[in-house]
């Protein structure tokens, strides 16, 4: 679908090269679509080195990095903003009182394509649930594409991809969603999986604010539209907004999922993402037939309770994304939790630990990476290990595991200081674990 004519000649900047690709492929395709660019970022020229020599080939971008310039964003026909610019940022607000749009690339897709959407939000389970509904849909024949929150995916450059066929499946943070909200446009099928309690320093520990933004995923549906909501938010979203759903709602959990069949992703919470996944291919008129035979050879989503490797006997599992004591609970609770050695550790959230310190002790062997998170884990396990290095916690998995354990990376925290990001994280963990084939 060509609509590069929409960009063509407007004097654009962009708010966020970011380190994981997205970035870079947006601006790569307004590039070619011959739009007049500015790319800004706070992170430094050193740091963003790698994404900037991917647009060498565009020499006319004019970058600048290391800060922000309220000039910048005045007398520019669009800002595209990256995920987590603060609500309050003085250049967002100057860009607004100066007429000028501000936008993300998700919202902006979903305008400019008018093709049908499934976008997917939640706390936990977005990403395994829109992989599986992709999975699904390309089962089915049905042209697909894959964006939005996905690693190296620029949602922008997929309009070179669709036609009027297409279906696109968007997995959406909470800040995509907020660009929803400013921009006054929903998915056609919305899914809501999970909801709990993160990003408290962004939304200044209010859960409302952060509920506010993902809600935006539903909120301007139409009455022939669809929703998804997962059991476990139900209650919260219905109490919240149930007067402003006006689209078609389906709930759905582990309940919803047939007995018989069988997955290879383990845990009773990826039975309730797969639930939910089969809910929207229902919805999609998709025969389950179809749909059962995409989820019961659906191999999971990097990252995410990931099966690496087996070594010597004992199965190692990459869970990097789960940076909320949730999902680390939900990972082990999926394996044998006794016979597990747990490595977990990293930068505070802010986040409730109580439960999961409540079953730390249950875990065969608990390996702590260091970080400002992991102080409060250890003042209750004081015995644990504390590593500033992840070879060094790999090493004492491997020490303390036999034949038929597991080693778990999950590490319950966000990835900052050790790592560039969660990505980072897991990339390093599957390296180590390869020397040790």
């Amino acid at each position: 679908m060509d609509v590069s004519s929409f960009f063509r000649d407007k004097r654009i900047t962009v708010m966020g090269l970011g380190l994981l690709g997205r970035g870079v492929g947006d601006v790569r395709y307004l590039a070619r679509s011959g739009a007049e660019l500015i790319v800004t970022d706070l992170k430094s020229r050193e740091e963003l080195k790698e994404s900037v020599a991917q647009l060498s080939d565009f020499p006319k971008i004019q970058f600048v990095l290391g800060e922000h310039r309220l000039e910048d964003f005045r007398n520019r026909d669009l800002i595209i903003k990256a995920a987590g610019v603060p609500l309050d940022s003085p250049f967002v607000a100057e860009a607004k009182q100066q007429g000028v749009p501000v936008r993300m690339s998700a919202d902006l897709f979903m305008e400019l394509s008018g093709i049908s959407v499934v976008g997917v939000t939640g706390t936990r389970g977005k990403s395994t649930v829109a992989y599986l509904i992709s999975a699904i849909l390309h089962e089915a024949k049905v042209p697909t594409v894959l964006g939005g929150n996905i690693r190296g995916v620029s949602t922008l450059a997929l309009l070179s991809e669709v036609t009027e066929k297409h279906v696109a499946v968007l997995e959406l943070d909470s800040w995509q969603c907020q660009g929803l909200g400013d921009a006054g446009i929903s998915p056609h099928v919305a899914v809501f999986t999970t909801f709990y309690q993160d990003h408290i320093d962004y939304y200044k520990n209010d859960p409302s604010a952060y509920l506010s933004d993902k809600s935006n995923i539903f909120l301007y549906q139409s009455p022939d539209d669809t929703m998804v909501i997962g059991g476990q938010c139900a209650p919260t979203l219905i109490e919240a907004y149930g007067e402003n759903i006006i689209s078609n709602i389906t709930i759905a959990d582990e309940s919803s999922l047939p007995e018989s069949w069988e997955l290879l992703l383990p845990g009773r919470h990826n039975r309730y993402n797969t639930a939910l996944a089969l809910a929207v291919a229902r919805s999609l008129g998709i025969d389950d037939s179809v749909s059962r035979h995409a989820i019961e050879k659906f191999p999971g989503v990097p990252g995410r309770l990931e099966f690496i490797a087996e070594v010597k006997g004992v199965r190692i599992y990459n869970d990097t994304t789960a940076t909320t004591p949730e999902a680390t609970l939900a990972g082990l609770a999926a394996l044998n939790i006794e016979n597990t050695a747990l490595i977990m550790g990293g930068s505070d959230k802010g986040l409730d630990m109580s439960m999961l310190l409540s079953v730390l002790p249950r875990v065969k062997r608990l390996i702590l990476l260091d970080g400002t998170g992991t102080e409060q884990v250890h003042d209750k396990l004081p015995g644990a290990p504390v590593y500033n290095s992840l070879r060094q916690a790999v090493q004492d998995a491997f020490t303390h595991t036999e034949s038929g354990d597991t080693i778990l990376f999950s590490p319950a925290f966000a990835s900052f200081g050790m790592f560039k990001n969660e990505f980072d994280r897991g990339d390093k963990f599957n390296k180590l674990i390869k020397v040790s084939l």
